[in-house]
């Protein structure tokens, strides 16, 4: 089936969900994927921050193939040995004493709000004052289901699904006096990113995040991380809030975890824990043998790769040389992120489209995020002659473009 084929087909076909790019991809090998007529793309966003292993893993595909050929899947009423393994692992990465699988990322947050809602029942039912109410952040992108969505600031996402959980207040970015005046003991979580990925490649505030936690000790309120992009090695650390030296009650985990399979996990310390009980909640795949054994692959890989170190050289090198074209075009206005989760900001959204669509020309992928925002989560194994590319291909484009809008002005003054 070729491109215009597959187009018509899923036109419809298919829910009109996505505005794809006119490329039918067929294969990938590391940092690579090509497409039907046989054109070879660099890709830095890596299935929007899934691939961290990046195509064709070796250590991917040797599980695959070893689970597929021994067990795919058993309902939850049953063990098999991969479950506990996995569940041991995160723990140790995380700080974390308990862990729930599921299948993405919207899953794992849902589980989240869950948790917390039974969290803070099992607190009155002991006498403490405690409501339902969530804090979200403003900018902030927690996923699609009802009560992800519910803590999603963007519009877009919300107002067509309207009425959301109602319980739910979004504070301003990063504004401590905000967060202070609306927080209360009617409260029982504070969601939180510590890089907002979709809002734009936003670092939350060491100050803010302290002030989260302090808030939430003080009423037993709990502190909900969501590491679902900015997670799993993704910032040079496996979790972004091992940045700041805070730990959250509970947090989320999915994209990179299983090299591309879909999996989430919610994270929570064994207190919280205690609000969860044998058929409160559960899942029909969550937590199969064969993304369980992908994902225990990743982290060996991870660790025996030594990824983290190199995410962290290879991430400040990227950031280092976007800062070098940043001071050579002034149409950058910043650049901002940790380890390999980047973002440029361009002065405007039009000229940011076109240096993204410029850049899929050129065979390179990006895209945008928050309108403005060039956003960069390529493969942990990227290296630095990839980033040379990438910052050869922008240098060009932005002269490129930048000289034809002088031009378009220089041209708009002289006629008018």
């Amino acid at each position: 089936m070729n491109l215009q084929t597959t187009q018509a087909a899923e036109k419809k076909l298919l829910l009109q969900t996505y505005d794809r790019y006119p490329i039918l991809l067929e294969s990938g090998k590391g940092v690579h994927v090509r497409d039907s007529e046989g054109n070879e793309y660099l890709d830095l966003l890596s299935g929007i921050g899934v691939l961290g292993l990046g195509y064709s893993h070796p250590a991917i595909t040797a599980a695959i193939v070893a689970q597929a050929d021994r067990l795919l899947h058993t309902s939850n009423l049953f063990y098999h040995a991969g479950t506990a393994d996995l569940a041991l692992r995160l723990t140790e990465i995380s700080g974390m004493d308990r862990v729930f699988f599921c299948n993405s990322g919207t899953e794992a947050w849902e589980a989240a709000l869950k948790i917390a809602r039974a969290h803070a029942l099992r607190l009155r039912n002991e006498g403490k004052q405690i409501g339902t109410k969530f804090l979200a952040l403003e900018h902030s992108f927690h996923g699609r289901s009802m009560g992800s969505v519910s803590t999603t600031h963007k519009a877009l996402y919300r107002e067509p699904f309207g009425p959301l959980i109602p319980t739910v207040e979004f504070v301003r970015f990063n504004d401590i006096e905000d967060l202070r005046a609306k927080f209360s003991d009617d409260v029982c979580g504070i969601c939180i990113e510590a890089i907002q990925g979709e809002g734009g490649i936003h670092p939350v505030s060491q100050e803010f995040f302290a002030a989260a936690r302090e808030l939430c000790d003080s009423t037993g309120a709990l502190l909900i991380a969501d590491e679902i992009q900015c997670g799993f090695g993704r910032t040079g650390k496996w979790f972004g809030y091992q940045h700041y030296g805070i730990l959250p009650d509970v947090t989320t985990l999915a994209k990179p975890l299983a090299g591309g399979l879909p999996i989430g996990a919610t994270l929570c310390t064994e207190e919280v824990a205690r609000a969860i009980t044998p058929g409160m909640h559960g899942t029909t795949f969550g937590g199969g043998p064969l993304v369980i054994a992908v994902a225990l692959a990743v982290i060996d890989t991870m660790q025996n790769e030594h990824l983290l170190a190199h995410i962290e050289e290879v991430g400040g090198y990227f950031l280092a040389e976007l800062r070098k074209l940043q001071q050579k075009h002034a149409a950058i206005v910043d650049v901002r992120g940790k380890g390999l989760m980047v973002g440029a900001e361009i002065e405007n959204a039009t000229l940011a489209k076109d240096i993204a669509a410029q850049m899929l020309q050129r065979h390179i992928i990006i895209n945008r995020t928050s309108e403005t925002v060039l956003r960069f989560l390529p493969p942990y194994i990227l290296e630095r002659e990839h980033v040379d590319a990438a910052i050869h291909a922008l240098d060009e484009i932005l002269t490129s473009l930048t000289a034809y809008a002088g031009k378009a002005v220089a041209g708009e003054h002289i006629h008018g």
